[in-house]
């Protein structure tokens, strides 16, 4: 059985997926993992790639803190975030050109800027309830050597929510809105399983 990566990944939400149907598949992040901690290297990304090996698949889910576009109006509040965009930027493309022979990077939409030091646009813009989770918000990937991601819900439903907007303040509030969506999750898994 090859071997899968998800990188930045404290939920276990796309391992998991991935798991489920039989794969090798482990999480990486500086967060201790919600899931099995047995498949979990809780370390920064770049330093558990070149300590394991070869990979045949990378998910990464980089933080969007400094390039979303929904917080580019803070870039202008305070100088050191525009240093923190650049790293973050830089953090992701390296992610995204790492050289594991298949790659998705995932993010919200990013603002100009991001893109500017990200070096590309997205691929593909995806929303949660395309895949049976009843939330609406933007998901981008960035694919190198794999196929778009086909929704399985082609209507949208009447009744779908924006829990991550609508998200009151409290002190988890970065960590929740980050979590990943499960139905998007196991479609990766079913479509993206058969190239690893």
């Amino acid at each position: 059985m090859r071997r899968g990566l998800v990188a930045c990944e404290y939920s276990a939400m796309v391992r998991d997926a991935f798991r489920q149907l039989g794969h090798d598949a482990w999480s990486c992040d500086i967060l201790p993992t919600e899931g099995n901690s047995k498949y979990h290297f809780q370390e920064d990304i770049f330093e558990c790639l070149e300590r394991t090996g070869k990979w045949d698949l990378m998910i990464a889910h980089p933080s969007c803190q400094y390039l979303a576009n929904s917080g580019v109006r803070w870039l202008y509040t305070n100088e050191l975030r525009w240093q923190k965009m650049i790293e973050g930027g830089y953090f992701f493309r390296r992610l995204l050109e790492h050289p594991i022979e298949k790659i998705a990077v995932e993010n919200p939409v990013i603002h100009k800027w991001a893109k500017l030091v990200i070096g590309r646009k997205p691929d593909q813009v995806l929303q949660p309830w395309m895949f049976g989770d009843n939330e609406t918000k933007a998901v981008c990937l960035w694919l190198k050597n794999l196929p778009l991601l086909k929704p399985t819900v082609l209507k949208k439903p009447d009744n779908v929510e924006s829990r991550v907007h609508n998200m009151a303040p409290h002190p988890d509030r970065s960590k929740e809105r980050s979590r990943f969506f499960k139905g998007m999750a196991m479609s990766m898994a079913k479509q993206w399983g058969g190239y690893i």
